[in-house]
C-alpha cells in the first residue's frame, strides 16, 4: 500500500484552520487590521525586522542606531491591546505548533534514541 503523505500533511492544514488556537490568531489579525495605527506600526515592525534578518544572514553587522530603533518600535507596538492579543494568540498557536512538530518528528528521533 503506498501512501501519500502530501494528502495527510493536507488534511492536517485544513483542521489546523479549525483549530481554536487558529481561529484565535485570525480573529486577532481582523482586530488589528480594523485600527488603522496600530496596523500600521505593525507592518513597519514587520518591515524593519525582515530587513534586519536579512541583514544579519548576509553577515552585516547591524548599527547601534537600527537596534535602538527597531528596539523603540517594539516597545511602541508592546503597548497596543490589539498587537498583544494578536502576540498572545500567536504563542498559543506556535505551542500547538511545537506539538504536532514533536509528534511528527518523533520517529526521526527514535531512530537516534535506538
Amino acid at each position: 500500500m503506498t501512501v501519500n503523505i502530501y494528502d495527510d500533511a493536507n488534511q492536517m492544514a485544513t483542521h489546523l484552520q479549525e483549530l481554536p488556537q487558529f481561529l484565535g490568531l485570525q480573529n486577532a489579525f481582523a482586530a488589528l487590521k480594523k485600527d488603522d495605527i496600530a496596523f500600521t506600526m505593525f507592518k513597519k515592525f514587520q518591515t524593519q525586522q525582515m530587513t534586519l534578518q536579512q541583514k544579519q544572514m548576509q553577515g552585516q553587522e547591524l548599527t547601534d542606531d537600527e537596534i535602538k530603533e527597531i528596539q523603540e518600535l517594539a516597545q511602541k507596538i508592546g503597548d497596543i491591546d490589539a498587537i498583544k492579543n494578536l502576540m498572545e494568540q500567536e504563542r498559543q498557536l506556535s505551542q500547538t505548533m511545537d506539538e504536532l512538530n514533536q509528534i511528527i518528528s518523533k520517529p526521526i528521533a527514535d531512530i537516534y534514541q535506538a
